[in-house]
C-alpha cells in the first residue's frame, strides 16, 4: 500500500448549466424510460454511458431530421434557430436545457445582428455552443480562436466583440486590447461565465497544495483540456485520466498527497471513483 492522502477539489464538478440539463433528463427518464438528446448531453463519456443505460438516446442533427412525435433534449450548449424550426415541422417536443448564460448570449448576438453590427466571436470553430451563436447571425459572424487568425489591417474600423462562455477571461481582454491598439473601435461584450472562468484561478492554487494532481475529464471536453494545462503549468506532476482504469500506480510514491480535480463536465461521482481507486494502491 502506498498510503496516499487523497482530496477532491471542492470547486470541481459540473457547472450549474450541466447540472440543470442532467436533472431534466433524469426526471423524464424516470417517468418515461427513454429520451432523445441532440448531441452528447455533456462532454464526458462516463456520464453519457451512465445516462444511456437509463434510456438516453444520443442523436445527431441528421438523425433529428427523420425524427417525429418525440421528446428531444436540447443540452446546455444551446442550439441555433434552425433546430427549433425543424422541431415544429416534425412535431417534436423540445426539452430545452440550454444554459441561461448561453441563452442570454444568444439574445445579445441576435440583437447585434439585427442592428447590422460587424460581429466577431472569440471561440472554438465547430463547438456546439458556437454553432448556436452563429445561427443567430445566419452564420455571418466571424469566429476565431486566436488573434493571429485575423488580418488586423483589413478588419472593420468598428466591430462588436463577443466570446464563447467558456473561454479564458485574460485572453479575451488581451484580444480586446490588441484590437484597440490597432485603431479599431470595439464594442466589447464580456460574455464569459464566471463560474467556469474562476475555476482557472482556483485550480492554480489547488495544484500547488499537493505532491501529485489527478485531473479527471472526458477527452472531448475543451474546458477539460484548458484546465488540465492550468494544473500542469503549476504542478508538473499532473496526470490526465478519463476514468479510474487509466491510473498508473507508478505515478505515485509512498505517502504522497494527491489532489483530484476536473472539468465543468466531470461528474463528482467519477472523481469519487478515482479517489477510491487511489486509496487501494
Amino acid at each position: 500500500m502506498k498510503n496516499l492522502k487523497v482530496h477532491i477539489d471542492d470547486h470541481s464538478g459540473f457547472c450549474f448549466g450541466v447540472v440543470y440539463a442532467i436533472e431534466m433528463a433524469e426526471d423524464i427518464l424516470d417517468e418515461e424510460g427513454h429520451l432523445y438528446c441532440l448531441g452528447d448531453i455533456v462532454h464526458n463519456d462516463e456520464e453519457v454511458n451512465r445516462l444511456t443505460k437509463k434510456g438516453l438516446r444520443i442523436i445527431n442533427h441528421d438523425e433529428l431530421q427523420g425524427l417525429s412525435n418525440e421528446k428531444v433534449l436540447i443540452r446546455a450548449h444551446g442550439e441555433p434557430p434552425a433546430t427549433y424550426k425543424l422541431a415544429i415541422q416534425n412535431n417534436l417536443t423540445l426539452i430545452d436545457a440550454s444554459c441561461p448564460v448561453v441563452l442570454k448570449l444568444q439574445n445579445r448576438i441576435k440583437n447585434s445582428y439585427d442592428k447590422e453590427e460587424a460581429i466577431y466571436i472569440y471561440g472554438k470553430k465547430g463547438h456546439a455552443e458556437v454553432v448556436g451563436l452563429m445561427g443567430q447571425t445566419q452564420n455571418k459572424a466571424v469566429v476565431f480562436q486566436d488573434i493571429s487568425e485575423l488580418d488586423l489591417q483589413t478588419l472593420p474600423k468598428k466591430l462588436t466583440l463577443y466570446s464563447q462562455t467558456t473561454k479564458s477571461t485574460n485572453s479575451f481582454y488581451e484580444i480586446n486590447q490588441v484590437l484597440k491598439e490597432n485603431g479599431i473601435e470595439v464594442n466589447t461584450n464580456d460574455t464569459i461565465c464566471r463560474q467556469v472562468s474562476n475555476r482557472d484561478k482556483e485550480l492554480k492554487a489547488f495544484a500547488l497544495n499537493y505532491d501529485k494532481i489527478v485531473f479527471v475529464s472526458g477527452t472531448k471536453s475543451s474546458n477539460g483540456k484548458v484546465l488540465y494545462q492550468v494544473c500542469k503549468d503549476k504542478n508538473p506532476n499532473t496526470y490526465f485520466v478519463p476514468n479510474p482504469d487509466q491510473i498508473d500506480p507508478s505515478w505515485f510514491d509512498e505517502n504522497d498527497t494527491v489532489g483530484i480535480c476536473g472539468a465543468t463536465s466531470t461528474p463528482m461521482w467519477l472523481m469519487e471513483e478515482v479517489k477510491n481507486k487511489l486509496l487501494t494502491l
